[in-house]
């Protein structure tokens, strides 16, 4: 027996058995009772979206593009411009605005004043809109650089829990998920807002005809 043999031997000797270590529960949650778009998950997603401090519009198919216009002329400082994915859905009907060509740096689109997509689906139990960079939400710098997200979240796309969510999501593509503006706190508990991404989230909340 060696030297390292003979220190090993004693100390499981002084630890004595292995305790037994009792079965972690694993009756997590995994899915919500309510079907997406229901309209209780829709109400509770925007009590938490308010709560994070992001504004929410109430839209339906045929009032978005008007009610877009008016959202972004609102919103958007004078000569503001704003960026969009190039598979931004065109009956939305926003005019003027700069198609991302994945051409722009960091810098570029810091002088962007804001920026409008779809998303991939919303949760309604955090309040957390997810985007997964398909055509209408584009790459994430364009969603994580400008002071000003717009965002368009249809009902059909609102589950209840997060793993509904996951479900939903492939992950392996570049997922992004948004819970209200950018904010963080120190440990004092101080809020500070625009630290890592844009400081004002506008919702346009797509409810059914």
């Amino acid at each position: 027996m060696t030297a390292r043999d003979d220190v090993l031997a004693r100390i499981r000797t002084a630890l004595g058995p292995a305790p037994v270590v009792p079965e972690t529960p694993r009756d997590y949650r995994r899915a919500g009772s309510l079907p997406p778009g229901d309209p209780a998950l829709l109400e509770q997603l925007v009590d938490r979206l308010e709560d994070y401090k992001a504004t929410v519009i109430r839209t339906s198919p045929a009032a978005l593009p008007a009610d877009l216009r008016s959202t972004l002329a609102g919103a958007l400082p004078a000569g503001g411009r704003l960026i969009v994915p190039p598979g931004l859905p065109p009956e939305w009907g926003v005019e003027g605005a700069v198609v991302d060509d994945g051409t722009l740096d960091a810098a570029a689109l810091d002088g962007i004043a804001g920026v409008l997509t779809a998303c991939a689906a919303a949760v309604a139990e955090t309040g957390t809109i997810a985007l997964d960079g398909g055509p209408d939400q584009g790459r994430r710098a364009i969603t994580l650089v400008p002071d000003r997200h717009f965002c368009v979240v249809r009902a059909d796309q609102v589950v209840q829990t997060v793993p509904d969510l996951l479900a939903r999501l492939t992950p392996t593509n570049p997922l992004t998920l948004i819970s209200g503006p950018s904010a963080t706190s120190d440990i004092e508990l101080n809020r500070v807002e625009g630290v890592h991404g844009p400081r004002t989230l506008v919702v346009l909340l797509v409810h059914p005809e």
